[in-house]
């Protein structure tokens, strides 16, 4: 409980001191009570950020953790020959660090001097520009996608090791063939898992700050200082020096993180029943 209360409770107890204040250059810190959350409820660019995740949950997730149970299942499987390797190879871009796999990519997606302007210059292509503002998002989804399948894809794996053997052998007598057996058999059985994975990588996209933030240096012109909330409340705090107006940022997010990880825990709960 003292490590709870020191690692968890004191930080955020000061972060909420920290929003219901205001460094005035006369007077120093007021106390504004909810006057930053009210303009951030109602701050243009901070909601742009919010939509922006919104966009990359919505579609990055997904197709993440699609991929993900489909290495799960192969690996799994008996037909699959050297699973180890497979595992552990689709496991190891977890255990780059995410600065090095970002800056990685970033050389990847350079379209003068990385891996696409190459191609491009070699084979007379015009592939579009990775790092661009129209193509941003999907260059950083796939980084993030890069970085975390092999993650969610040990989750899977280690639920459907669990499954009774019991259940395979009543399912061969009865002459299901592998895809109804993945259909009526392994995937109920770790919908459990699959629910966790999902609240994970929910929370992980609201927290989406590592990648872009990297990434503006290559980009300057697609990644703005409010590209994400967890930038924009760094930016503000570090560089704008309103650290009180961030603290409410940082407040804002960590109730909308937890209502979207709810409603998806929810609705998992639903479906198990």
């Amino acid at each position: 409980m003292l490590v709870f209360a020191l690692v968890f409770l004191a930080p955020v107890l000061y972060a909420v001191y920290l929003s219901l204040f205001q460094n005035q250059m006369v007077g120093g810190n007021k106390f504004v009570g909810g006057a930053n959350y009210v303009q951030a409820l109602t701050d243009p660019q901070f909601w742009d950020a919010v939509r922006r995740v919104g966009l990359f949950l919505v579609v990055q997730v997904p197709i993440m953790l699609v991929v993900a149970l489909a290495a799960a299942l192969a690996i799994d499987s008996s037909r699959l020959r050297f699973s180890s390797f497979f595992r552990i190879s689709i496991f190891l871009p977890y255990a780059v660090p995410a600065v090095v796999a970002t800056l990685m990519w970033g050389f990847i997606y350079g379209p003068r001097f990385g891996l696409v302007g190459n191609i491009n210059e070699f084979f007379g292509w015009a592939i579009p520009d990775p790092l661009s503002s129209s193509w941003i998002l999907v260059a950083i989804g796939n980084i993030t996608t890069w970085e975390f399948t092999g993650y969610n894809m040990l989750i899977f794996y280690a639920a459907l090791k669990t499954i009774p053997s019991d259940l395979y052998e009543a399912a061969s007598l009865d002459g299901a063939g592998a895809l109804s057996v993945i259909r009526n058999i392994k995937i109920p059985s770790i919908r459990g898992a699959i629910g966790i994975a999902t609240i994970f990588s929910v929370i992980g996209s609201f927290q989406l700050f590592n990648e872009p933030n990297i990434l503006k240096s290559l980009a300057p012109n697609s990644i703005s200082s409010y590209f994400t909330p967890n930038m924009y409340a760094y930016n503000l705090s570090f560089a704008g020096q309103q650290f009180n107006y961030a603290a409410a940022i940082a407040m804002i997010m960590g109730l909308l993180t937890m209502i979207v990880a709810y409603i998806v825990q929810l609705s998992g709960s639903r479906k198990d029943a």
